[in-house]
């Protein structure tokens, strides 16, 4: 009877019989072979392969048959590793355990690249660059399956002493750490929550807000004398601080100026009306206006000093008017804007202009308020600035279809500080 290999190791089985005066020599080799299995072998990967095979030989050294098996080569991409048996890249029907490491290089590219490991169209498994996991073959066959052994690894005791890196971790008793605990890395964190005894009370870094968040009924307790904001100390008490209970203390932010028409003046060139009272009923309110027509580009100017608290950065504006006719045409209205500094010259231009478009209401006398316009930015822009305005109709731009005149009440000026006050 011939010499067979259907063990996992792919020894010599003899048949009583066979192989006179050699059951000595094929003996050897198997245990020889056995030691094999038990030790350590390295296989190297042709350069830039996408697919390699491990044959576990017959009878004869391998090192696909060691328990620890590295892997070498330097690879452009991942590549499939296949274990089989005997001289055939088809047989699956090897069950074995093995320590696989990826010792693979990077020959160049985007590396290093990962190891799957397959034997079979069952599952398989990966192994990341310079990573070790300890693996299992079923021997299943054509629908054999690799498995990673320690994926749901229970131990009672682990010591560690170098790096752990770990993708998942539940742990059901006390931990003690005697060095830093860092979570993440710069420029990429992660959330790190701390539940309470009371339902919904948690403590919380939310890495993708950048905020640590206190929910629920959880609390924070400062000592007197211990809260330090931005370098600076706080020497507030408790006592202090409530006495803004229910009180808004004024911060930075968006801020707004009303200007009504009374504090502007006609342009000399291209004078809008000059400030005309309009009685709407007696003893109701009246209105201080500047007209505009429809039939030429009217111009109005006013001036204004930003406080010391403006953040030099662009504004925006919102139109207040009303309507002499009940046309329901579009009114286009523009603004223009310059800084002037102490001991430069006021002859100088206006900014880019922005226009906002605002439909006629349809009713004589109505409050007519715009949308708010787009950014609007400032020449020579600068705190301790007089800053000059140029407000118009752009009656003469294909878009302006209101067909009468444009009555301006004043406009709303959004502009943004970067200080509470001005100290």
């Amino acid at each position: 009877m011939a010499i067979t290999y259907v063990n996992d190791l792919r020894l010599s089985e003899m048949a009583t019989g066979d192989n006179s005066g050699s059951w000595g020599t094929v003996t050897n080799t198997n245990l020889e072979l056995i030691g094999e299995a038990l030790g350590y072998g390295t296989e190297a990967i042709t350069t830039n392969a996408n697919t390699h095979n491990t044959l576990i030989a017959n009878g004869a050294t391998d090192p696909g048959r060691s328990m620890f098996l590295k892997y070498t080569g330097n690879l452009d991409s991942n590549c499939t590793v296949t274990i089989s048996a005997g001289a055939s890249a088809t047989d699956f029907t090897i069950s074995k355990v093995w320590f696989i490491h990826n010792a693979t290089g990077d020959s160049g590219s985007s590396g290093p690249y990962s190891l799957i490991i397959t034997s079979g169209s069952g599952a398989d498994v990966t192994i990341p660059p310079n990573h070790t996991k300890c693996i299992y073959t079923d021997g299943a066959g054509a629908g054999g399956a690799v498995v990673d052994a320690f994926a749901a690894l229970s131990v009672v005791n682990l010591d560690v002493d170098g790096t752990a890196n770990l993708d998942a971790v539940d742990i059901d008793g006390a931990v003690q750490l005697d060095a830093t605990l860092t979570v993440g890395v710069d420029d990429t964190g992660y959330d790190v929550k701390f539940f309470g005894d009371t339902a919904s009370a948690f403590m919380q870094w939310d890495a993708s807000a950048d905020d640590l968040i206190l929910g629920g009924d959880a609390g924070l307790i400062v000592p007197e004398g211990q809260l330090t904001i931005a370098s600076t100390a706080m020497t507030s008490s408790a006592a202090d601080l409530n006495q803004l209970d229910g009180e808004v203390a004024k911060t930075a932010g968006l801020e707004t100026i009303w200007v009504p028409a009374a504090a502007m003046y006609p342009s000399t060139t291209n004078p809008c009306s000059d400030l005309t009272q309009v009685e709407t009923t007696a003893l109701r309110p009246d209105m201080k206006v500047l007209d505009f027509a429809a039939d030429a580009d009217d111009f109005a100017q006013f001036s204004i000093g930003f406080p010391k608290s403006w953040n030099e950065g662009v504004i925006k504006f919102q139109v207040f008017w009303t309507p002499s006719t009940t046309n329901t045409g579009d009114c286009i209205w523009g603004l223009q804007g310059v800084s002037v500094a102490d001991g430069a010259t006021i002859d100088v231009a206006f900014g880019t202009a922005v226009t906002v478009t605002d439909a006629g209401i349809g009713t004589v006398e109505d409050q007519q308020v715009s949308a708010v316009s787009g950014d609007v930015t400032l020449t020579n822009a600068a705190v301790d600035t007089q800053s000059y305005f140029q407000i118009f109709r752009d009656a003469n731009a294909g878009g302006d279809t209101f067909t009468g005149v444009s009555r301006l009440l004043g406009i709303k000026l959004f502009f943004t500080t970067d200080a509470a006050n001005d100290a």
